[in-house]
């Protein structure tokens, strides 16, 4: 009797356990998630959603595609800033995810898929490595690094 009592508590654990652990994952992916929609909308011109996934801390660090490399929200704000004004139209989506989650921390790392346009609006297709770390500030996910391969046509810029 001890032994399937004591059982029953060890899989009860191990399954709140796992559920606790899929809720998080699921919020992690949620905000990976909304830094994607937050993108795409700057390629339209849109940064607001870029500030509201963005940690605005002076720990943040930026390596875009276009070779920059900036650390600070105020410093990465403005980036995102003259990106939007570029109105690169396009899509990016993440895929082939996979995610490290933590209790404060979170990386995430993916392909980012899709199409970007020239300034002569040709399109330009997008197969880039992206890894992108989120910290819990709050109680909310916020992206406190987004790292990317280069992109020869935005380096031009």
């Amino acid at each position: 009797m001890k032994i399937l009592l004591l059982t029953s508590i060890v899989l009860l654990t191990l399954t709140q356990s796992a559920s606790a652990m899929n809720t998080e994952e699921n919020s992690i992916l949620a905000a990976n998630d909304q830094f994607y929609a937050a993108l795409n909308a700057m390629f339209k011109g849109e940064v607001e959603p870029m500030n509201t996934v963005w940690s605005h801390a002076d720990d943040a660090t930026y390596m875009g595609p276009d070779g920059v490399y900036v650390v600070g929200w105020k410093g990465i704000g403005a980036e995102w800033k003259k990106q939007a004004d570029y109105k690169l139209g396009g899509t990016v989506e993440p895929a082939d995810i996979h995610t490290i989650p933590g209790h404060m921390l979170a990386v995430v790392q993916n392909y980012e898929i899709g199409q970007n346009l020239d300034k002569d609006g040709n399109k330009l297709e997008v197969k880039i490595r992206a890894t992108n770390v989120f910290r819990k500030e709050k109680g909310e996910w916020k992206m406190i690094s987004h790292h990317v391969d280069l992109l020869p046509f935005l380096m031009e810029k």
